[in-house]
């Protein structure tokens, strides 16, 4: 067999949406927990199955890797290198960053050697892989990713001003460059006791102003929402800093190693490296490793027109251009002609509308909304049919 539709884990974190996984794509939620991902792949924590035998995905690509995987990929990662999610938050996520590949590797061993077991809510490094990101809006998104142009900065803090920081937004406005901007988020990050108190009362006493201009209020927006999940929280400075977006239905975003970033309400596809390592920088009650975190941050700022991706547009398929090889990933639009795809290496398919056949030799699966499919890479070929959208996940 080549073609195995999969039974999905749902991951039920506390910002995950109680309705959202079920109204858009019919994942069952009676209890109404706080579904927050629908995982597809390979990872431990939460490996698919094939719907009828409940075999796991991890077992069948272990039964003969480098056919399921394809040879490129099993040479290269030795793994499924990619985990597929559909991710519903309802509530903000922490703020963070995910290190490179070679400070994973590094702090990996550094924290084995150390002994801290890998639940430990002290650690770190999971894994040693890096975990760069790319998010597809499938509702009105929004997000925080990267950091602002300094020039910007200045003009937040200056708009909505919070005097015991004055003297920080004075040495950033006189020395705008990535390491002075460096120092001044340290600065704002590490602020504790009476002067962070006083700075986030300050914060919210400038967000009551009038006669702010449009980007202000987007500012307060976000802070508004951070402040009613975690109040007194030194995240709600980060909307100051970090680029602001709300990605409409259809649109994507890239997400680089080492660069600050939040999702903070509203559902989409996201496909990842497959690494669970991430470095905190707050909206958060766990652990925060300030020392870590600046370490693994690149401090180079991002024109906000920048951050939307476009797709390379290839027929009824867009492709998106992913700057990293550990994934792939494009949406099909599916009219009711029969179109081939070849295979370089395993991928998961899942539906975002419609309904669509997938075929390969003798073998046919049909999938409706919100159900999905592992190919290998043995198939070598495969064909859709039907009235659907589908989202590719390959490498």
């Amino acid at each position: 067999m080549h073609l195995f539709k999969l039974s999905n884990e749902v991951q039920n974190y506390s910002w995950g949406s109680k309705t959202s996984l079920r109204d858009l794509f019919g994942v069952p939620n009676p209890q109404l927990y706080h579904q927050a991902e629908l995982w597809m792949g390979a990872h431990p924590n939460g490996c698919s199955k094939v719907y009828h035998s409940g075999e796991l995905l991890s077992d069948i690509i272990a039964c003969n890797p480098e056919e399921v995987l394809g040879e490129q990929t099993f040479r290269t990662f030795g793994e499924l290198p990619f985990l597929f999610k559909v991710l519903a938050a309802e509530a903000p996520l922490s703020i963070q960053v995910h290190p490179k590949k070679e400070m994973s590797e590094l702090g990996f061993v550094r924290e084995n050697n150390l002994g801290l077991s890998l639940n430990d809510p002290k650690r770190n490094y999971k894994d040693s892989n890096h975990k760069p990101e790319l998010v597809y809006a499938v509702s009105p998104y929004k997000a925080m990713n990267g950091f602002r142009p300094i020039s910007t900065i200045v003009s937040l803090f200056n708009e909505l001003p919070v005097n015991c920081l004055t003297k920080y937004v004075q040495r950033l406005a006189a020395n705008p460059i990535e390491a002075q901007l460096k120092e001044f988020f340290s600065s704002v990050i590490t602020l504790s006791g009476a002067t962070k108190e006083l700075a986030l009362k300050q914060l919210l006493l400038a967000t009551k102003q009038e006669h702010l201009s449009p980007l202000a209020l987007e500012v307060i927006d976000y802070i508004e929402q951070f402040n009613s999940f975690y109040p007194n929280d030194i995240g709600l400075f980060a909307p100051l800093m970090l680029n602001t977006i709300e990605l409409q239905p259809g649109e994507a975003m890239f997400l680089y190693a080492e660069t600050p970033h939040a999702y903070v309400s509203g559902t989409a596809m996201e496909i990842m490296a497959n690494s669970d390592n991430v470095l905190r920088a707050g909206l958060t009650p766990k652990h925060i490793d300030v020392d870590e975190l600046i370490k693994n941050t690149s401090f180079q700022p991002i024109k906000p027109q920048e951050l939307r991706m476009l797709p390379n547009i290839k027929g009824r398929k867009l492709v998106y251009p992913v700057p990293v090889e550990d994934f792939s990933f494009d949406i099909i639009h599916v009219d009711q002609a029969l179109e081939s795809q070849i295979l370089k290496s395993a991928e998961v398919l899942f539906c975002l509308e419609g309904e669509v056949t997938i075929q390969s030799n003798e073998e046919h699966i049909s999938l409706a909304k919100g159900e999905s499919i592992f190919i290998s890479c043995g198939a070598k070929e495969y064909r859709y049919e039907g009235c659907g959208v589908l989202a590719r996940a390959y490498n």
